[in-house]
């Protein structure tokens, strides 16, 4: 075995644990770096180039606890990834994390949708199919009548800012038929709940 593998095992050096059991601040920078606070100091470390400012990684260029440490908040999705930001997700104004060009209305995990995914229509009960999740509001996204998706009374209690999430009705689908032949509605995501 590599001296860097044997390194990453952690068998006798013990780096994993620390960054697991020692206590640790990660936070994130704008430039996808991270800064990591401890009680010997603070570092910043770019998980992407697998570098870390402490003198464990600068001296003996081990992949230091702090590497690891920020490796396991990534994962565990504490913290965004370096290729992401923290947006507010409009629907419950929690953290979501989103490519860092990503534009429009966002969503969190919980309140996120991907195409494919069955859903009912809290107003109706009817089951529907998630097309596409849109980065326009309700109130700018415009339907085949002109009018947006706010304007419509059934999306009164619905947020106007809440990205737009593109549904065909799952009766409306045909075993002759593609779904993207399926004509498509906008709804305001709250107003939509996943399958049970």
């Amino acid at each position: 075995m590599d001296r860097d593998s044997a390194a990453d095992r952690d068998s006798g050096d013990g780096r994993s644990t620390r960054a697991v059991r020692e206590p640790m601040t990660v936070r994130t920078l704008r430039d996808g770096r991270y800064v990591v606070e401890t009680e010997g100091g603070t570092y910043v470390v770019a998980l992407d180039d697998g570098t870390c400012t402490c003198p464990d990684h600068a001296i003996r260029g081990a992949r230091c606890k702090h590497l690891r440490r920020v490796a396991m908040e990534v994962a565990a999705g504490a913290v965004p990834a370096p290729d992401e930001r923290v947006a507010v997700c409009a629907v419950c104004g929690g953290e979501a994390f989103v490519p860092h060009d990503a534009e429009g209305p966002q969503l969190c995990a919980r309140h996120g949708f991907e195409p494919g995914v069955l859903v009912h229509d809290r107003e109706t009960g009817e089951r529907l199919l998630v097309v596409a999740v849109t980065d326009q509001r309700a109130d700018a996204y415009r339907t085949e009548e002109g009018r947006t998706v706010a304007d419509y009374a059934t999306n009164a209690e619905y947020g106007a800012h809440e990205p737009v999430v593109e549904v065909v009705y799952v009766d409306s689908l045909r075993p002759d038929r593609e779904v993207g032949d399926a004509k498509r509605y906008g709804f305001p995501a709250s107003r939509l709940t996943r399958n049970r």
